[in-house]
């Protein structure tokens, strides 16, 4: 049984519980960090074998694992602010960021 994967690496997502807003760098189609970090980060037991996604925090200097379930496409189409942000993307065009393979257009 196939998983659909329902955001993709630079688009803008926001935290159903935390209420964050972020951008998406990377996309796992399953949890791949430690079982040891799951128990001790993760409160609701989101399901592993679901997509869980790396996500840079809008005014913050860190970046978070969040289980699909947790997110929402965020539709502001405003650009976050996050250190890491230049390191990865290139362009911001139409509320989504490409990385800097894409073209712009």
């Amino acid at each position: 049984m196939s998983v659909e994967i329902l955001f993709y690496a630079g688009q803008l997502i926001e935290h159903k519980v935390f209420g964050y807003r972020g951008v998406i760098l990377k996309v796992d189609n399953d949890f791949k960090l430690s079982d040891e970090w799951y128990h001790s980060m993760t409160k609701s037991s989101p399901p592993k074998d679901r997509p869980w996604y790396r996500i840079l925090v809008h005014n913050a200097n860190y970046s978070t694992y969040v289980a699909q379930q947790n997110l929402y496409l965020d539709d502001c189409n405003e650009q976050i602010n996050h250190p890491e942000l230049g390191n990865h993307f290139a362009y911001f065009i139409d509320g989504k960021y490409h990385s800097k393979n894409q073209e712009p257009f």
